[in-house]
């Protein structure tokens, strides 16, 4: 099968730090590659995938401060990718919004992976373009849409990518965006009142830096809150790896979470509250613990009492990257199948 993967031009596939879509774009390429797949990444040029990769912009550029900027240069990036996967892929699988208009130019068979919360916005959007397949991410994700056409399929990761550690050093950790949304205040909050050493490790967006300002960095002092700025893979991997839990008091409805399956796979259970994905992701006493609030966290973090082997298992069984392009598979063999029947018909 030829099948075209459209990410967005700004992040690198995958990415060297920040980059959730990247990740999956990464992660899904590569799976499909393995099975003999014919996959063409459209991306930047900083991107390193095993298969074929094409771009129109040759270096990350990420963050983007104007506006203006991303819409243009996103538009530009996936109409030509578009125009260009169109006399050379039976699939074309997109991951941002700005490509679902682009789908009335081809009779290549279109999906598209929903990355993002409910937006009403982009739901009247996608319910004009009702023969495009809209993945979900999660069920949750999946409740808030109408489209006809509309799959759940969760994320999965490669476990060799994480090294799974069963003796943890005493700290706690946040890994995300130094966002409201993201609930970094309220890990800060937590871990006080639990006296445990909390690291933040993360991005700090322009478009955030008065939350930064004035919501985490007076509470940083270098000693029971740390920020160590952003990471790479192999220092993720070593933090998710040591610390005690991972923090993740989510304040928006979260589509997915990958760093939540991250954590997991590197024996490491979650303290999360319960938002949009969460109850999909953890299993109470399994994988982590959903938590009603932060003396809830607080109180959990102190001995969070579930074994590395418990969280690794429940990633490999539920979250493989395995898992994942299988049902992407099953759903590309579906697309084309009923295309051909279309087209059949419409011949008659």
């Amino acid at each position: 099968m030829r099948i075209g993967l459209v990410a967005p031009p700004f992040i690198a596939v995958p990415p060297e730090r920040y980059g959730g879509t990247e990740l999956f774009v990464a992660h899904l390429a590569q799976g499909l590659h393995a099975r003999g797949h014919r996959v063409t990444v459209y991306a930047n040029g900083d991107s390193r995938v095993p298969c074929t990769l094409k771009w129109r912009y040759r270096h990350a550029d990420w963050p983007i401060g104007d506006p203006l900027v991303y819409q243009t240069k996103n538009a530009d990036h996936t109409a030509w990718a578009v125009h260009d996967a169109c006399s050379s892929v039976d699939i074309l699988h997109l991951n941002d919004v700005a490509a679902v208009p682009l789908t009335r130019f081809t009779d290549r068979r279109a999906i598209v992976t929903l990355h993002h919360p409910h937006e009403p916005a982009m739901s009247e959007l996608y319910a004009k373009y009702p023969d495009v397949d809209y993945v979900a991410i999660s069920a949750a994700q999946a409740r808030c849409e109408t489209m006809p056409n509309l799959h759940v399929v969760h994320h999965g990761i490669p476990l060799d990518w994480y090294d799974c550690r069963r003796r943890k050093d005493d700290f706690v950790l946040f890994l995300g965006r130094m966002a409201p949304c993201k609930g970094v205040h309220l890990a800060i909050q937590a871990a006080l009142a639990a006296g445990v050493h909390l690291k933040l490790a993360g991005e700090i967006q322009p478009v955030f830096q008065d939350y930064w300002e004035q919501q985490v960095r007076p509470h940083i002092d270098g000693r029971q809150i740390e920020y160590i700025g952003e990471v790479d893979h192999v220092r993720k991997n070593d933090l998710m790896g040591r610390a005690r839990a991972l923090l993740f008091p989510i304040q928006w409805d979260e589509p997915f979470g990958l760093v939540l399956i991250e954590a997991m796979a590197c024996g490491t259970p979650v303290l999360a509250f319960a938002g949009g994905s969460v109850r999909e992701i953890v299993r109470d006493g399994v994988s982590g613990w959903i938590c009603e609030d932060t003396a809830d966290m607080a109180r959990r973090m102190i001995s969070p009492d579930i074994a590395a082997d418990s969280c690794r298992e429940w990633v490999a069984a539920r979250f493989s990257v395995e898992r994942m392009v299988s049902a992407y598979l099953k759903l590309y063999e579906a697309a084309l199948t009923r295309n051909t029947v279309a087209a059949a018909a419409a011949e008659c």
